[in-house]
């Protein structure tokens, strides 16, 4: 029947996938790695005062 086919997966398309989540993942955990460490004294400069660290 057309349209029932199930496509096959192509090597090169599955490691570009692959790597596409996993560079994503890097910079979920990286930027977040970032925030965590500088965000608390990026928000005492822009903002002044003491910035509460939650």
């Amino acid at each position: 029947m057309p349209g029932l086919e199930v496509p096959t997966w192509d090597p090169e398309t599955a490691v570009l996938i692959g790597t596409i989540l996993l560079e994503a993942i890097v910079l979920y955990v990286g930027y977040g790695g970032l925030e965590r460490l500088f965000g608390p004294y990026l928000m005492r400069i822009l903002v002044g005062g003491e910035a509460s660290a939650q």
